[in-house]
């Protein structure tokens, strides 16, 4: 019981602080964030809190996945080595609502990174109603969606 407790304050801790990050356009939200991103694909791990910046290589459209809806996306990586890196990224927009994006936009994302060896997959960009996972997002034109 007490776990149960601790988890919703932990995620709204944790959401807090993205949330203010994002709001002082600093810290885990620069483009120098992406070295965790690179640094998991090249070793091959999985399961690693990330944000990442990019752009966006191409929307993917919405489908049905087993909790919800979600859209997807491709996210072009922004490597301080010059090395490109494409990463999918599914939102579930049954909590953020649909996501207004286009081929193009910049784009800042936090979530778990899954290893793939095309670039890997970042999901949990949403906050977690059950409190199991940090809150992500998705930040695009000016909007926040979590």
């Amino acid at each position: 019981m007490i776990g149960k407790r601790r988890a919703p304050f932990a995620s709204i801790l944790g959401l807090m602080t993205s949330l203010s990050l994002v709001a002082c356009g600093g810290g885990a939200t620069d483009a120098g964030s992406n070295a965790v991103v690179y640094d998991a694909w090249r070793a091959g791990r999985s399961h690693i809190e990330v944000t990442a910046s990019g752009s966006v290589a191409r929307v993917l459209g919405q489908r049905q996945g087993p909790s919800g809806d979600h859209e997807g996306f491709l996210v072009h990586l922004r490597g301080a080595d010059g090395h490109g890196l494409t990463v999918r990224v599914e939102d579930n927009i049954d909590i953020t609502g649909p996501l207004t994006l286009k081929d193009g936009d910049d784009v800042v994302v936090r979530g778990e990174y899954i290893y793939d060896p095309r670039g890997g997959l970042i999901h949990y960009t949403h906050h977690d109603p059950r409190g199991r996972h940090v809150p992500g997002y998705v930040r695009v034109n000016g909007r926040l969606y979590f």
